[in-house]
């Protein structure tokens, strides 16, 4: 019995072995528009290089940093067309075209990102596919929260009148206008010149983004609280999924999961997560809790919000109502709950 139990598995692994020698050879083309420094772009290679072990060389994979293949907010129609065969996608960039997974963007929600990421992919997962339907979802992730970052201190709702704020997303701009404030729209390397020339009185960033961008040289106040998280998803071209052979269509899905997610988002949120302790020894920098009371303030002033979300998601034929309990569900699941 023995005999035919180790022969077995040798047979188990000549018929991968010749399985894999058959598979045609694939390439794909990665994108991802930060620029190279970023903690996400060694997590993607990572990930290319274990699909690369895993499918026996018959997949290897390039990765196009800042932009190269087009703008960041074209890398989801990028996937789409095949321009990209695996690109980074934040859905925010087109308000309103991603309606569901907005969910994730609404403020005081997600306490931190590593039980977030897990789930808000456990969660999306049920709606990619009609969301997102013009190209093969793989996962979807969050960076660590982040929060107000200004040159004056905001404690209630109220003290947002009359700012100018440069957001993150798009519901952090809905946001600020609710409150009486301006957006001002700028990207991320543009944002502490805006700071410096009084353009803008505050952002909306994560902790270690304020660092690595010299935001710290023109704010000195940050409200410690988990504002709000920004969601992405990777997304791979439909077309070149379907060519893949089936054992390599069950490499790709076999990295495609919430346990990927949470390998490649990590990095980011270890980085992001380590800013907060960074400004609080950085000389001149105030960075301050809220009361409850005040909390239960900015909790009722953003209520709007979710309301809005869901008249969007309604549209949509997705029952939004079920949708968020459903969220909130993984978040308390994965200890991620705000």
């Amino acid at each position: 019995m023995r005999r035919l139990t180790i022969a077995a598995a040798v047979a188990a692994v000549l018929a991968a072995g010749s399985a894999a020698a058959q598979d045609q050879h694939v390439e794909l083309k990665m994108s991802s528009w930060v620029p190279p420094a970023h903690p996400l772009n060694p997590a993607f290679i990572a990930w290319a290089k274990d699909i690369e072990t895993e499918s026996h060389g018959t997949i290897t994979a390039t990765l196009f940093p800042s932009e190269q293949l087009g703008k960041a907010v074209d890398h989801y129609d990028m996937a789409r067309d095949g321009i990209a065969d695996l690109a980074y996608v934040n859905p925010g960039y087109q308000p309103g075209r991603f309606p569901v997974i907005a969910a994730g963007e609404l403020p005081f929600l997600i306490a931190n990102a590593d039980g977030g990421t897990e789930a808000l992919d456990a969660w999306y997962r049920r709606y990619a596919a009609a969301e997102m339907k013009d190209v093969h979802f793989c996962f979807a992730f969050m960076h660590d929260p982040g929060t107000f970052h200004s040159n004056k201190k905001i404690m209630l709702p109220s003290d947002i009148g009359g700012m100018k704020i440069r957001p993150a997303n798009a519901t952090i701009g809905n946001l600020v206008t609710l409150l009486g404030g301006t957006n001002v729209q700028a990207s991320a390397p543009e944002v502490r010149d805006v700071l410096e020339r009084h353009v803008a009185d505050a952002v909306t960033f994560p902790w270690g983004s304020v660092v690595l961008f010299g935001i710290d040289k023109v704010v000195k106040y940050h409200m410690d609280v988990p504002l709000y998280v920004t969601t992405f998803v990777w997304v791979m071209n439909q077309a070149k999924y379907d060519g893949m052979s089936p054992a390599q269509k069950k490499v790709i899905d076999d990295h495609c999961t919430t346990q990927w997610a949470l390998k490649v988002a990590a990095p980011w949120t270890a980085f992001e997560s380590a800013g907060r302790d960074k400004l609080r020894h950085e000389a001149g920098h105030d960075v301050y809790e809220i009361s409850d009371s005040d909390l239960a303030a900015w909790r009722e002033a953003v209520q709007p919000l979710t309301e809005r979300w869901a008249e969007r998601v309604r549209k949509t034929g997705v029952d939004p109502a079920k949708a968020l309990a459903g969220l909130k569900g993984e978040l308390g699941r994965y200890k991620a709950a705000y």
